[in-house]
């Protein structure tokens, strides 16, 4: 199979799937268990059938496809990425990874491959946990790490929930815990996804081996105070939440800068309660999103933050809560399968770099107990959740192919 005819299938399928989205001509917007969410599912199915795969979705809304191998019971290859976005995102995020493993699908089928074991491919459900603050979602319940429970926790800005769309969806809450697969039944998982970063654009690598995915800790944070007059209220007897916690997001970002060590630390959104220009803020709710290779700085980053509350708040008799969305721990990616990568790109002279995963992906969670590899292709000045974001669908093909590669190498064990 020529470069060139795998180019084009990559490049027909994403061009397809830009449709599905409900922000048309303003990027993609994606979210889960939504109408552009089954639209994308729908077609994905399709191709997966197409490729000569065995087609289903499970509890979680995860898309599966499976190339059976001799024996079913042996540990499953499993590839993909997620099909939900951002809002107002790009139209590769996740969705090109998702394309790239039934594009290995189609190489191996072409190639008659009869394997030892079963290649899974999968299009995850809601990775980026936009529409519900939270993340991982298909992922996560595929290791069995989400129940009922979790589903009627977490709502959207509407007030619906997990629990609440899913039924709306067509999927029945109730049995989220049968779309978790059995303990050791995954063996190896692969993952393909844009960079979302600047490094290998600017530096004129083809592809980057990602060694290591930083580990996350997500916050929802709400400061309570009293809402007063702006005029007539003196500044000592204030019971003012944006006063209290704009004291605190201001120190945060410099509290990752201190570690030097590629620690981040985001406040990404921030909401005043009741929100008028003449009233003293009775509420502030933000989040805090802390990112590091080094799990140590995380905690140390999120403890000052949780001191400094406590601080500021007390000064002027409010109170406060922060609460916990997402943690995950960092992962060192397996060692194994980058370096048979490494290989296929010197046969294939593909120029390449090891480099960390600044952004977290469903292989963040997977590789917490599996064996687990990422392969990154260029965006385009580093630009992505946004409408610009742009990859070479060539840059993708190169991709598939290395990872062709590997997974033949895995499915023959």
């Amino acid at each position: 199979m020529g470069i060139e005819e795998i180019t084009g299938r990559i490049a027909r399928d994403l061009e397809h799937l830009k449709q599905y989205t409900a922000t048309p001509g303003n990027g993609c917007t994606r979210l889960p268990f939504t109408k552009e969410a089954r639209e994308a599912v729908n077609y994905l199915k399709e191709l997966m059938t197409e490729a000569g795969l065995e087609v289903s979705e499970d509890a979680a809304g995860n898309v599966i496809g499976v190339l059976k191998g001799e024996d079913s019971e042996a540990p499953s290859v499993l590839m993909g990425s997620h099909y939900d976005s951002v809002v107002n995102g790009g139209d590769y995020d996740g969705i090109g990874g998702v394309i790239c493993a039934i594009e290995v699908a189609r190489q191996l089928k072409d190639a008659g491959l009869v394997p030892k074991r079963n290649f899974v491919v999968v299009g995850f459900c809601d990775e980026e946990g936009m529409r519900f603050c939270t993340g991982y979602f298909g992922s996560g319940a595929m290791l069995g790490n989400r129940d009922v429970a979790y589903t009627k926790r977490f709502a959207d800005t509407s007030g619906i929930t997990v629990y609440d769309a899913m039924k709306e969806y067509g999927l029945d809450p109730e049995k989220i815990k049968d779309a978790a697969w059995k303990e050791g039944s995954i063996g190896h998982f692969l993952e393909v996804h844009i960079e979302q970063g600047p490094v290998l654009d600017a530096e004129g690598f083809d592809l980057g081996l990602v060694d290591c995915i930083v580990g996350i800790q997500r916050y929802m944070v709400t400061v309570h105070g009293r809402a007063d007059h702006a005029g007539t209220t003196p500044m000592d007897m204030r019971m003012d939440a944006v006063d209290a916690a704009t004291k605190v997001i201001s120190k945060i970002g410099d509290w990752a800068r201190e570690k030097a060590d590629g620690s981040v630390a985001t406040v990404g959104y921030i909401n005043t309660v009741p929100g008028g220009m003449n009233i003293v803020a009775e509420e502030v709710q933000f989040t805090v999103d802390i990112r590091s290779r080094n799990n140590d700085n995380i905690n140390d980053i999120a403890n000052r933050i949780k001191c400094a509350l406590e601080r500021e708040v007390k000064m002027y008799g409010g109170s406060f809560e922060m609460d916990n969305k997402l943690t995950i721990t960092p992962v060192q990616l397996s060692e194994e399968m980058l370096d048979i990568m490494e290989e296929e790109c010197k046969v294939r002279g593909y120029t390449y770099k090891r480099l960390p995963s600044g952004a977290g992906h469903d292989a963040l969670e997977i590789g917490q107990v599996i064996p687990t590899v990422m392969l990154f292709v260029p965006s385009l000045e580093g630009r992505s959740h946004c409408p610009v974001e742009f990859t070479k669908y060539s840059e993708f093909a190169k991709a598939a192919v290395v990872m062709e590669k590997l997974t033949k190498d895995l499915l023959m064990r």
